[in-house]
């Protein structure tokens, strides 16, 4: 199989990886063309084709790339053998220091986040919403690579493709549930364009949550609503009355 996934790196990650768009696969209509969710209504063998597409260009086999069952909370699972496609945990989060596995997250307006250790050799991935963000889901997946050996304070994280704060339009009970937790983090809304109405800054509240606990940090600033070419977005489908949508999916494994 030739791999056609598009994916973006960062320099700052010592470990194979990928925050993969959405050109590049197979899906058709909606979920065009590397939908890479198996919870929606695209057709699985298409879906099965895109994950494989993108292990590919990282090079993961197919067989050695797992997912999570996201749920928006704080939870991190350690990986020591992969899962069939679709079968893994209720978790926003995985770790793992065993070469050849590759964990994968799906996003569509949420923050893919990528981790590694200074050599490469213990990553993690997780999936940061804000009700994770908020839960500590960031801080925990540092947590779980330092019980394998990664020191939190030699790890590097890049929050990839997410939406963006000029797009990010969120009512009160955002805002009070991120400064129950922190008044500081005011700093992360800004003024709304309506009334009793916020932007709120993601990748810049999970860069300094991540900073906060001693990782270093960088955002990659691609807006997934306003960039719709190469990326889905669950925001964009809600303005537009809903519809199918898919998800592009963000994949790192240990260097060898």
């Amino acid at each position: 199989m030739t791999s056609t996934a598009e994916a973006l790196r960062s320099q700052e990650l010592a470990a194979p990886h990928g925050f993969f768009t959405r050109r590049g696969g197979v899906s058709a209509g909606p979920y065009a063309s590397l939908n890479c969710s198996l919870s929606g209504q695209d057709d699985r063998e298409a879906v099965l084709r895109n994950r494989a597409l993108a292990a590919a260009a990282v090079g993961a086999a197919p067989a050695m790339l797992v997912g999570l069952m996201q749920v928006h909370g704080p939870d991190v699972v350690r990986v020591e053998t992969p899962w069939a496609p679709g079968d893994g945990p209720r978790a926003d989060a995985m770790v793992t220091d065993r070469p050849g596995v590759a964990l994968g997250i799906v996003t569509a307006d949420c923050a893919p986040v990528l981790f590694a250790s200074a050599d490469g050799r213990v990553v993690g991935a997780a999936h940061a919403g804000w009700r994770g963000a908020v839960a500590g889901v960031l801080e925990a997946t540092l947590a779980a690579m330092a019980e394998l050996g990664a020191a939190a304070g030699t790890v590097r994280a890049v929050v990839g493709p997410c939406i963006a704060q000029h797009s990010y339009e969120v009512a009160a009970d955002l805002r009070d549930a991120v400064l129950a937790r922190d008044a500081a983090d005011d700093r992360f809304f800004a003024p709304g364009r309506r009334e009793a109405r916020w932007q709120f800054d993601l990748p810049g509240y999970c860069a300094a949550r991540l900073r906060a606990a001693g990782a270093e940090a960088a955002v990659l600033g691609l807006d997934t609503l306003a960039d719709e070419a190469r990326f889905f977005s669950h925001r964009r489908r809600t303005l537009a009355g809903g519809g199918p949508i898919g998800h592009q999916i963000s994949i790192i494994r240990p260097a060898a």
